[in-house]
């Protein structure tokens, strides 16, 4: 998705999502028709702003051409806001970019707006039994694959070292009983022991996932019903209650409000749910916690598997329109494949698109326990109009409600109810 859930600081976060914006030319010059004709002389390619630095661009495209004689990648960067109405006018166009990058959950909705090439015959070229699965997930519609994975992000738990130290705690927490211990024993003299908004609803769909619910399902009709009036989820919300009264985080808002970078950087949180970008504006308020900050896998209910967390980052996909459809297969094969992963990880500290590649992030700690995580990865529901529910998030209200004494099965049914209006509504 742009990630809605990922905070800007991580790849100047990893973006926001849709609005209105005017198409703008993309041309290629030449034809293959999707076919083994004449290589093309150009091939458009749309990336998002600050996705990758201009170095890697830079290197990549030295190394596409120099192996691809004749093509030249005409490389056009993107910006987030107006990006959904832009692509989908791309899409309907005769004359669309050769390759996109889309955030991951978007695209259940441009594969829905059609033109987007079903790419299902080429997954074990690209080993796509090794993807992780936030990332292959939302690009499957239907049982074909639109999107090839590209990159991932998801939370992981910033800690303050110093307070777990003072507290006698020297191994981060596991399980989630280990982690509530923790935090009890954390939870004194001052200090929070974990600074959580009563509206961090990407970490709560991570423990109702957890506990084997969802946000919502889809019926064997093709509609949609919310899913937060379940055991499932009242169990997740249980937990998130428990864990969000250790600490003095607002019960009626969510992580902007206030920033809770700023919050942890006053130094008496010790810890704070996050990407591990959000370090970095942590840093920037308060400078004097270099070197106190650690990183761990949000803790799940066994020590054998990580919690489940929610995989943000984006896919590459090809245009029905794409006038070079071979060639521009080459070129998501290679930003997919080992060379260029590896690159990317090791520059953006992103997580890279395949579970065996998790190596790439050795030395970097928080970009470490963010790969760590990924494996137990989930997306949104897969629907086209998931960006309705998150314009007016019920979500958040269900948390608020329930975290304040209200009746977690009359809040569940309502949010439930919500959910659902939202995403069966045609318009």
């Amino acid at each position: 998705m742009r990630p809605t859930a990922l905070p800007t600081t991580l790849r100047s976060a990893v973006a926001l999502l849709l609005g209105a914006a005017t198409l703008v030319g993309c041309s290629s010059s030449g034809s293959d028709g999707g076919s083994t004709a004449a290589k093309p002389s150009k091939l458009t390619v749309w990336i998002m702003r600050d996705s990758v630095t201009d170095g890697f661009l830079q290197r990549f495209k030295a190394d596409f051409e120099a192996g691809h004689a004749g093509t030249t990648l005409d490389v056009q960067i993107q910006e987030w806001d107006g990006i959904g109405q832009k692509i989908t006018s791309a899409l309907a166009s005769k004359d669309a970019p050769d390759v996109i990058e889309v955030g991951n959950t978007q695209v259940a909705q441009y594969a829905a707006s059609g033109g987007v090439k079903d790419l299902t015959d080429r997954t074990a070229d690209l080993k796509g039994a090794d993807w992780i699965p936030g990332l292959a997930e939302p690009g499957k519609i239907d049982g074909k694959q639109y999107g090839i994975p590209w990159y991932a992000a998801n939370r992981v738990v910033i800690y303050h070292k110093d307070l777990f130290a003072q507290a006698g705690i020297t191994t981060p927490p596991k399980t989630r009983e280990e982690w509530i211990a923790a935090t009890t024993k954390l939870n004194s003299g001052g200090n929070d022991g974990i600074y959580l908004s009563g509206q961090t609803w990407y970490a709560l769909a991570g423990f109702i996932w957890d506990e084997g619910g969802d946000l919502a399902v889809k019926g064997a009709d093709g509609k949609w019903a919310g899913a937060l009036d379940t055991p499932q989820a009242r169990a997740g919300l249980a937990f998130y209650q428990q864990l969000q009264a250790l600490g003095s985080g607002p019960k009626d808002s969510d992580e902007a409000k206030p920033l809770q970078a700023e919050v942890f950087a006053k130094g008496k949180s010790a810890q704070v749910i996050s990407t591990p970008g959000g370090a970095a504006a942590i840093l920037k308020a308060n400078p004097a916690l270099k070197d106190k900050l650690g990183f761990f896998p949000i803790p799940g209910k066994t020590a054998a598997k990580p919690g489940a967390v929610f995989t943000g980052g984006s896919d590459l996909v090809i245009p029905e329109s794409s006038r070079h459809q071979d060639a521009a297969y080459e070129v998501v094969k290679a930003l997919a494949g080992d060379k260029w992963q590896t690159d990317m990880a090791k520059e953006m500290s992103y997580v890279p698109n395949r579970t065996s590649l998790a190596g790439a992030l050795a030395g970097n700690e928080g970009a470490s326990a963010m790969a760590a995580g990924a494996v137990n990865g989930h997306a949104t529901p897969n629907s086209p109009n998931w960006a309705a529910v998150e314009a007016n998030n019920p979500i958040k209200q269900y948390m608020t409600q329930v975290l304040t004494g209200a009746d977690p099965a009359a809040a569940g049914k309502a949010a439930s109810e919500a959910v659902t209006k939202a995403l069966n509504s045609s318009h």
